[in-house]
């Protein structure tokens, strides 16, 4: 899911001044119609200039404000895994109290166009229709100016949507875990060719990285963790993206192991997380050796001996213990 492209909400008298600039323009329209129809008695003339302000008010103000009821984000429509990370990024109840606001105010609209137009339908002078267009102007701008809060509250609530990341929730995937400055966007970049910037320091990953590679039957997503996912009073927000990701979309895990000690963490610091991690989440888990060619092939042995789940040091034989759990 992409949230990118939700468009800018803006201000109500932004919608105000573009719609009272498509009345002026249908009007003229109006005008040159009437001429070409040959209507030249001028009250006839102006009663039908006046509804086209009214019809072209109204299409312009509630097409604008429907557009924002119908395209925002509803959390209960959301995958559970964009639910739960809109929960902590928006207050929900606002939102859904500024869509129902501004879609009220909409439909208030609607009903005073109806009136108007019957008003100004019932003028006797040209003077009348003058005094209702500007009466229904003025009341659609006190309209609008009701739902200012809801429209910036709103474009706010937009603005951190957009940077939420854009995972597939509706395929299979697999969460690559495990400390910082490990290997996991090395091993990322193996599985699935994508161009991820690699730097020789921790906490590098500032997002979640995703990519994509094919098995026998069809596509799997990979996900690039940061963190470590396991200090849930010291998450950041990243981090909980990726807790989420784990806990909602992943169908398997890959831990990646460093025994090098070149990441600066002990081997037993990592594989303390690993098994808080899989009490956790209580998800499949894969361990894959990063930096396996600083390894003798004798040590590589020797610490698959002491475990009691697979270990891996190569991509196909990681993809082959992910097809198992996919």
């Amino acid at each position: 899911m992409n949230f990118q492209g939700l468009k800018r909400i803006e201000s109500y008298q932004f919608y105000l001044d573009v719609a009272i600039n498509a009345a002026k323009k249908a009007a003229e329209e109006a005008r040159v119609d009437a001429r070409e129809e040959h209507i030249r008695n001028t009250f006839v003339k102006s009663k039908i200039i006046e509804k086209e302000k009214l019809r072209t008010m109204e299409n312009s103000i509630c097409g604008q404000l429907n557009n924002i009821v119908k395209k925002f984000p509803r959390v209960e429509t959301l995958p559970v895994f964009y639910k739960e990370l809109m929960k902590t990024m928006i207050k929900i109840d606002q939102v859904t109290k500024s869509l129902t606001s501004i879609d009220f105010v909409s439909k208030k609209i609607q009903d005073l166009t109806q009136l108007y137009q019957r008003k100004i339908r019932c003028s006797k002078t040209i003077e009348d229709m003058n005094m209702h267009r500007r009466s229904y102007y003025g009341r659609i701008s006190s309209l609008l100016k009701e739902i200012k809060q809801d429209l910036e509250g709103l474009e706010f609530a937009r603005k951190e949507l957009k940077e939420f990341p854009a995972i597939k929730t509706d395929m299979p995937t697999i969460c690559i875990c495990g400390f910082p400055n490990v290997g996991k966007s090395t091993l990322l970049k193996k599985v699935t060719g994508s161009n991820v910037e690699i730097q020789s320091y921790a906490f590098t990953t500032k997002q979640l990285l995703t990519g994509y590679a094919n098995l026998g039957y069809g596509k799997i997503q990979f996900i690039d963790s940061p963190g470590v996912l396991n200090r849930e009073d010291k998450r950041n927000l990243i981090e909980h993206q990726a807790y989420l990701a784990v806990k909602y979309l992943a169908n398997c895990c890959v831990f990646v192991l460093d025994i090098t000690l070149s990441s600066g963490y002990d081997v037993s610091d990592q594989l303390k997380l690993l098994s808080d991690l899989k009490k956790r989440f209580e998800k499949p888990f894969i361990v894959y050796l990063s930096k396996s060619d600083l390894i003798s092939k004798e040590k590589i042995e020797e610490f698959r001996k002491q475990k009691n789940y697979p270990v891996v040091t190569e991509v196909n034989e990681l993809m082959k213990q992910i097809e198992m759990h996919i």
